[in-house]
């Protein structure tokens, strides 16, 4: 039997209880709309040999704040974590104003345990490059959910192996600790959405969970500013 005294914090939870459900029902319905609101053009982005950039031999002086990805579906703002990752947002800005990544595409597609939309190599291949390679910095702990929706982080092949290639996560994910995490998207984050909503390419092997995703999304330009 409940004691008085706690009764009132009962009838409390369950009062919560009753509404949470409600509450994440709204939220669920407002994404799906966010989502259907996405209009993409024809994408102007292809594979292509990606240019080789000099790596920076100083971090800046005054770093960027906001990296803006112009995509033939919308613009992906995000919030750049300066203080965290120094070299990385550095790196990213040599690239930005190299013209890296104008008109490359979004290569890779997962929506199966972990969610990630994988950008940022000029050749589509996964295996493309500045042509050199950099340490790691801020890297999350090893718990469940340690890259949350929104995470933007750089993509590597081992320990200190980061280039130009950078995923952006769009549903909470658990993975190693061992992405570079430089930044949270701030707008546009229905986009990637999408684009998972639309699913993956089978590749030959039946995979149909991690690959190329079937809505094209092609990065035009990329802006940094302060």
């Amino acid at each position: 039997m409940l004691k008085r005294a706690t009764f009132a914090t009962a009838l409390l939870f369950s009062l919560f209880s009753l509404t949470t459900p409600l509450y994440a029902a709204e939220k669920s319905n407002k994404s799906e709309k966010d989502i259907k609101s996405v209009q993409c053009k024809k994408s102007r982005a292809i594979a292509q040999m990606p240019k080789k950039v000099i790596p920076p031999k100083s971090l800046l002086r005054l770093m960027p704040k906001i990296f803006t990805l112009k995509t033939n579906c919308g613009d992906i703002v995000i919030q750049a974590f300066a203080k965290q990752a120094p070299v990385t947002i550095t790196v990213l800005s040599a690239l930005v104003g190299s013209g890296y990544y104008n008109r490359t595409l979004c290569h890779r597609l997962t929506t199966e345990g972990i969610f990630i939309l994988q950008c940022g190599d000029p050749t589509a291949t996964g295996s493309g490059d500045p042509g050199f390679r950099y340490q790691d910095e801020n890297l999350p702990a090893a718990v469940e959910f340690n890259y949350p929706a929104g995470t933007v982080a750089m993509a590597n092949s081992g320990p200190a192996t980061n280039g130009s290639q950078f995923f952006i996560v769009y549903e909470n994910t658990t993975l190693g600790a061992n992405y570079t995490i430089w930044g949270r998207v701030t707008s546009g984050l229905e986009i990637v959405r999408y684009i998972a909503a639309g699913g993956v390419i089978p590749t030959a092997r039946g995979n149909s969970s991690d690959g190329t995703p079937i809505r094209t999304i092609g990065i035009d330009r990329v802006f940094a500013t302060r």
